[in-house]
């Protein structure tokens, strides 16, 4: 009989501006074994069409803290120039495309479980929940 010692972590985004997936959004994955601990960067992956990471890599024995961080900017600056296309009163897009051109998510794990953390976007924006 085996005991899971380690945490798990998913993740996927919606952007809630058009209700849809958030696709091609690159995520970076990093954890530390202590609050003082330096990060370590694990990997990287990047959303499916259904705005899922579904590769990201396993954390290490010891992990305490895991830092999930988004790269928002290309996706919003792709998707505000497709916007503001189709629609005539669309806001003009800013310079960089993105009032948050990344977005960083830190939370705590326990040994053994899993933590699926959602992230939910928009153009100016965003908010986080642990799901199941």
């Amino acid at each position: 009989m085996s005991t899971e010692t380690t945490a798990s972590v998913s993740t996927h985004i919606l952007d809630t501006s058009v209700g849809r997936p958030a696709a091609s959004v690159v995520v970076s994955l990093s954890a530390r074994g202590g609050g003082r601990e330096p990060w370590v960067v694990l990997g990287r992956s990047a959303t499916d069409t259904d705005g899922r990471c579904k590769d990201l890599p396993a954390l290490p024995d010891g992990t305490t803290h895991v830092r999930l961080d988004f790269e928002t900017e290309a996706y919003f600056h792709t998707h505000t120039q497709k916007r503001a296309e189709a629609q005539q009163d669309a806001p003009a897009p800013r310079d960089s495309g993105a009032f948050f051109p990344e977005v960083a998510i830190t939370f705590a794990v326990t040994p053994g479980e899993h933590f699926h953390v959602p992230l939910l976007l928009n153009p100016f924006g965003y908010s986080v929940y642990r799901g199941s």
